[in-house]
């Protein structure tokens, strides 16, 4: 697996559906995590609207609730337990076939970071509630549970990311951290794991197939991560003026016609040093 990574091979995991290869880094975790999110997600929704012939809303939440607290559950729950099923059978049998020998760390480093994706959704799971009653009261509610929005689950899993664990590359009986000072914490279903330290992907690396920023466009006034700042890793940009022109203030004249003038803008572009 790695050679094929190393060589910038990809391998099909289904069809019309490709993974590009990464060497066991947080990237690669981060890959893993949000695509098996993602198709939980995706297959979750499609089941609540009625859409897939193999599941629809969650059954198991149509009867019961608390009456002393005044609700019950109704409505269409999202059926996550399909949603989830579905992501193990598609996205982790390829990653075995795949990575190899069975039992790799490899392996187990990226079926924990799909299952993370999993949990994810999973954890952000809420309940919604529609109340009943005279004039409003709310004397009854109905409650059914939903997922997140997936910009949520996106930002969990983009700060799983930022907090990932680098663990050994040498799998005994199960993962476990690369600091020997902290592998008696435990490592948490919803965490992201990673082998090998990102490489620098400021500067083109053609044997790794990195291009670098070096003339990436950005933005100068942004803090965010299309910033000069953060795009530029801190080499500085350049400024130039660039000339559109374009047509504008177009008419329609009878008959039958469009007028238009010519009009000239001048844009500051800033790229990357």
């Amino acid at each position: 697996f790695l050679q094929l990574c190393q060589e910038g091979h990809q391998r099909e995991l289904r069809s019309n559906m490709f993974v590009p290869c990464f060497v066991g880094t947080k990237e690669t975790a981060f890959i893993y995590a949000v695509t098996s999110a993602g198709l939980v997600h995706s297959v979750t929704r499609s089941c609540s609207a009625g859409n897939m012939t193999e599941c629809s809303c969650d059954t198991n939440l149509r009867h019961g609730g608390s009456a002393s607290e005044g609700w019950h559950w109704g409505g269409c729950s999202d059926d996550i337990h399909y949603g989830m099923s579905f992501s193990r059978k598609f996205l982790d049998v390829p990653v075995k076939n795949v990575t190899g020998k069975s039992g790799s760390g490899l392996e187990a480093m990226n079926l924990h970071n799909n299952e993370a994706g999993r949990q994810a959704v999973a954890k952000l799971m809420s309940v919604d509630c529609r109340c009943h009653g005279v004039s409003g009261s709310c004397a009854v509610k109905t409650c059914w549970k939903t997922m997140s929005s997936f910009e949520k689950i996106g930002r969990f899993l983009k700060d799983k990311y930022e907090n990932s664990i680098q663990i050994s590359d040498r799998l005994k009986k199960k993962l476990r951290r690369k600091e020997k000072s902290q592998r008696k914490i435990p490592i948490g279903k919803e965490d992201l794991l990673y082998v090998n330290k990102s490489p620098n992907y400021c500067v083109e690396d053609q044997k790794l197939g990195i291009p670098g920023t070096q003339g990436r466009e950005c933005n100068r006034t942004s803090e965010g991560p299309d910033g000069c700042n953060l795009l530029c890793c801190g080499r500085g940009y350049n400024t130039h003026v660039v000339r559109h022109v374009e047509r504008c203030e177009c008419k329609f004249v009878w008959c039958c016609y469009v007028r238009c003038r010519r009009c000239e803008t001048m844009t500051d572009v800033h790229t990357c040093k």
